[in-house]
């Protein structure tokens, strides 16, 4: 196995757990609704998940390891990759904010603030900024 296959496998893996996690969030109230199921297919493509391993995540989702990430700052990345997927997904403004919030909560942030976040990382995606000034202005809206 060459170097190239282990640094590929290990990112699929990565995608794959990543991906598993945002289905665990989903069906956190018991279901996939039709708009985050739209959503988890558009997010399948953009990780490069495969139609069979999209298949087996949505039945297994709970044998994948839940890594949400420990360091702010890889939590925020994380956070405005998935707010700008929520942002360009065909669904309506209130939906997108139900999905980004739930996944604030699933990427480590405080329920208690995860529509603050959620409300402050869709208007800065909406602006077009880059992950740097995304970054800073989260880890400084309360001042």
């Amino acid at each position: 196995m060459s170097f190239s296959d282990l640094f590929d496998s290990g990112f699929k893996k990565r995608n794959e757990d990543h991906f598993a996690a945002i289905v665990r969030v989903a069906m956190s109230d018991g279901v996939i609704s039709d708009v985050e199921k739209t959503f988890l297919d558009r997010l399948a493509r953009n990780l490069d998940i495969s139609e069979k391993d999209y298949e087996i995540i949505l039945k297994d989702y709970k044998t994948h390891p839940i890594n949400p990430p420990s360091d702010y700052d890889r939590r925020l990345e994380r956070l405005f990759d998935l707010a700008r997927m929520v942002w360009v997904d065909h669904i309506n403004y209130e939906e997108k904010m139900v999905i980004l919030e739930r996944l604030c909560v699933g990427l480590g942030f405080k329920s208690s603030n995860a529509k603050y976040v959620s409300d402050k990382a869709m208007e800065l995606v909406k602006q077009g900024v880059d992950i740097d000034t995304f970054s800073d202005e989260i880890k400084n809206m309360n001042r």
